[in-house]
């Protein structure tokens, strides 16, 4: 019997040295891992603690995942704002500044060298990042803006600005070539202005005023406006003036002044006076068309081309480009929606009319959205694209001997156009936008790394366990299968003789 229980007493030291070893294998996991279990039911009551841990977590995680993303967008557009800034600046003194010397036939080197600007500010537009066009709104997978090639000359089926241009022209000169202006002789002592019908073409009357002695202004008044100039009976003395004033098609106004001279020869700007009232009123009729002729053919004509570039580039949802209703179009008197099948559209992304930003929303936290879209066609953006475009779509002719003066002209209009006007959207308004964007993005991050640190934290306290406590019961364990082995060896060799 009592070698029976000597068996006994072996077969527990052997089971007491498997529970030790499994513990301590158990240790020296925790003591490679630093974790306490690898099941959540070895937690106990903390493993809802533990699972609502990592879910929070896991959400930071993905709202880290979008702030990188959406970040790396940013900087993208802001670098592709900035350069689009300044390629804008560094070419609008070039305009400005521009000579009219013609290169080649039509042209001058400056408007060709706009033609490559507004191929920089459409590859611009065109960035794309993660297989997503930046500048499109919604549109992500449409690049924005068409080629220049397509903008200038069209496709062949569809009109480009150029068309759209050339076809406006002809509308607003008329085919008199005086801006729809009919100007006549109501009485032997007066002069007319009237527009030649009622359409948004050519000059359009604004009024008189004039220091002749005697004479009375009437108008502009009826449909369509005509106003006149009645010298009366008396002439006018010399060195006195009348002036006469228009809105051009682009919204700008320009006026005519013409002074009366006692020399046989006037000058630019001058009538003569005749013998009698009759024969100085067939004199201001003679200066007025040659001057109106001449503010036809300069300032009407870049006017006309910044109108056409208006009805072409200012587009949306609600609005599309428009085109003079003709042939013929020296006569006409409408304006008609460009289709898809006739006329080029040079923005090809999302273009509905709500705010842009709220075209591209990022959740970065559970109760904070940053809003960060930009379409191409708002106006900061679109105004470059359309002031280059312009620029460089008009032709003139070393012929024509208003040549400069339309090329002044367009220059001047072009270049204000670049300057910009109080407010109205700049390009800096985008950016600052943008940046408050990535202030927002900043401000999430950083919030974020804080709180994971802190529940990372609380969930190392909760799964982890401390090394130093580990690897003293290692040791502790270590010494007690050591003597719990030899315990046990002993016992295995103990027999009935030996125990005799």
């Amino acid at each position: 019997m009592g070698v029976t229980g000597i068996g006994g007493a072996a077969s527990l030291s052997l089971q007491a040295v498997i529970d030790v070893r499994n513990r301590l294998d158990d240790l020296q996991r925790q003591l490679g891992t630093g974790k306490k279990t690898t099941t959540y039911a070895g937690l106990g009551l903390d493993r809802g603690l533990t699972v609502g841990l990592r879910s929070q977590l896991s959400a930071i995680a993905g709202y880290q995942q979008a702030i990188t993303l959406v970040g790396v967008r940013l900087d993208l557009m802001q670098t592709a704002l900035s350069q689009f800034g300044s390629i804008t600046q560094d070419n609008k003194m070039v305009i400005l500044q521009s000579q009219f010397v013609l290169h080649g036939d039509t042209q001058t080197q400056d408007q060709r060298y706009s033609r490559g600007v507004l191929d920089q500010l459409i590859g611009l537009l065109n960035t794309g990042a993660d297989g997503r066009y930046l500048f499109s709104g919604r549109s992500v997978d449409q690049s924005p803006v068409e080629t220049s090639d397509r903008i200038l000359d069209g496709d062949g089926l569809r009109a480009g600005l150029k068309q759209v241009i050339d076809e406006r022209r002809q509308a607003d000169l008329g085919a008199s070539g005086l801006g729809r202006i009919v100007i006549g002789a109501p009485t032997a002592t007066s002069v007319s202005l009237a527009e030649d019908s009622v359409s948004p073409f050519g000059f359009k009357l604004v009024g008189a005023t004039a220091t002749l002695t005697g004479a009375t202004v009437s108008g502009p008044s009826g449909s369509p406006p005509s106003m006149s100039v009645d010298l009366g009976a008396t002439n006018p003395n010399d060195g006195e003036t009348i002036r006469f004033s228009f809105t051009l098609p682009d919204g700008s106004s320009r006026d005519i002044m013409l002074t009366a001279t006692a020399s046989a020869t006037p000058g630019d700007g001058q009538f003569t006076i005749g013998a009698t009232s009759s024969a100085t009123a067939a004199n201001l009729q003679t200066a007025l068309t040659q001057a109106l002729g001449t503010l036809a053919n300069t300032e009407l004509v870049a006017a006309s081309a910044v109108a056409a570039g208006n009805d072409f580039f200012n587009t949306d949802a609600s609005n599309a480009p428009q085109r003079v209703a003709g042939p013929p179009f020296d006569t006409a008197t409408a304006l008609v929606d460009g289709t898809a099948a006739d006329t080029v559209s040079w923005y090809l992304g999302d273009d509905a009319t709500d705010d842009p930003r709220a075209t591209a929303i990022a959740r970065v936290d559970q109760s904070l959205t940053v809003a960060y879209g930009v379409r191409a066609n708002e106006h900061a953006l679109a105004t470059a694209v359309k002031s280059f475009a312009v620029f460089a779509a008009v032709s003139f002719s070393g012929s024509d001997p208003n040549a400069q003066g339309q090329y002044a002209a367009l220059r001047q209009r072009v270049g204000a156009a670049l300057v910009g006007v109080p407010n109205e959207q700049k390009l800096s308004d985008i950016q600052g936008q943008l940046a408050g964007a990535q202030s927002a993005l900043g401000s999430a991050k950083d919030r974020h790394q804080q709180v994971n640190t802190a529940l990372q934290n609380l969930l190392q306290r909760v799964e982890g366990t401390p090394i130093e406590e580990v690897g003293a019961q290692i040791l502790a364990l270590q010494t007690s299968l050591q003597a719990t082995l030899q315990t046990t060896a002993m016992l295995l060799q103990t027999n009935l003789l030996k125990y005799i």
